[in-house]
């Protein structure tokens, strides 16, 4: 059996980290949301650091045009549409180490934000929507959990570390989530792995920085420009009018679930939401036979095609819709075919 610390001795050598840090790592916990692009590049650090404990959450699967910038996954897992965090947990068990890997394949919402998140030390932000990066900023002011957002379109990119109570807040600098349609995202500027590396790196920085002691971290704002070659980090104060952090408004914590349907980012597929019981898989792969074609079931899944259309239903009743961006189309598919 390979000693963790010898495993571990290139990095305590860094005397900011060190053997006391390292231990600290060891003991820690972390979720990250989402581990596509930037959640794959996160779980990769954390595993190879020596987190103690990583949960992953994550409701999609692999596909082709994921490869270029989403380092955890292959061909195979994009030709099998495997599961991303069961593709993730594949790729970070052949690292091996300490680290105590957990995965849900799961759409993370205010319902079940508080079951993943219970005894973390840290939340990482690997996720691709506005609504859930809100959600993430709630909870951590509301349990007093640091999280570190990071966010990267085309060459951009932005991180930022909060801490509740020693430093600004994500509704500081963007009190609202911008409208639909008001900024760009990777489906219509693009991304380049580049980009996503670098703002996984500062994202992955600043947790071992924090998870190993965090003596003297000042919260700043980063941003990037890989193409142009550029950062700079700008230290900002915490507003003494935010609605979340000064105010003690929690709205995207207290309403309701999103809207039973979204257009996710990047592609032309819609994510609808069941009414939250469980789906009897089995039996609807039964009913759709002669209905759809190339339904297949497993036990975390049920893929099928209908309507020029693939579905990919959940076990929570969730399903991806492939091949429309239409949310009142996806809507009506998923009545017709999988029902409410």
């Amino acid at each position: 059996m390979i000693d963790p610390l010898r495993r571990f001795e290139r990095q305590m050598r860094f005397e900011p980290l060190g053997r006391a840090g390292q231990e600290r790592l060891g003991r820690a916990s972390v979720l990250l949301v989402g581990c596509g692009a930037l959640g794959g590049a996160l779980a990769q650090s954390m595993v190879r650091s020596g987190v103690g404990r990583l949960v992953l959450v994550d409701r999609d699967y692999v596909e082709l045009s994921n490869l270029p910038r989403q380092v955890l996954f292959d061909e195979r897992h994009a030709h099998d549409g495997a599961l991303k965090v069961e593709a993730a947990a594949e790729s970070l068990k052949r690292i091996g180490g300490p680290t105590r890997v957990e995965v849900h394949a799961a759409h993370l919402d205010a319902g079940n934000l508080a079951g993943f998140a219970r005894g973390v030390d840290l939340i990482l932000d690997g996720t691709d929507n506005l609504t859930t990066r809100y959600l993430l900023n709630d909870y951590a002011l509301e349990a007093r959990v640091p999280w570190i957002y990071g966010g990267v379109v085309a060459a951009h990119g932005l991180v930022l570390a909060v801490l509740p109570g020693r430093g600004p807040c994500l509704r500081c600098l963007f009190p609202e989530p911008a409208p639909q349609g008001a900024l760009p995202t990777c489906d219509t500027a693009g991304v380049v792995q580049p980009a996503v590396a670098a703002v996984a790196a500062y994202q992955a920085a600043a947790a071992l920085r924090l998870l190993s002691g965090g003596a003297g971290f000042v919260p700043r704002l980063l941003e990037l420009d890989l193409w142009e070659g550029t950062a700079r980090g700008l230290e900002l104060r915490a507003d003494p009018e935010c609605p979340a952090c000064a105010r003690g408004e929690r709205r995207f914590l207290r309403e309701a679930p999103e809207q039973r349907a979204v257009l996710l980012c990047g592609r032309a597929t819609v994510q609808v939401r069941g009414t939250g019981e469980r789906a009897d898989l089995a039996r609807l792969a039964h009913a759709l036979q002669g209905v759809a074609r190339n339904v297949r079931h497993d036990a975390n899944c049920l893929r099928f095609e209908a309507e020029a259309r693939r579905f990919t239903v959940f076990g929570d009743g969730r399903a991806l819709i492939e091949g429309t961006d239409d949310l009142g189309q996806a809507l009506a598919l998923y009545d017709r075919f999988v029902g409410t």
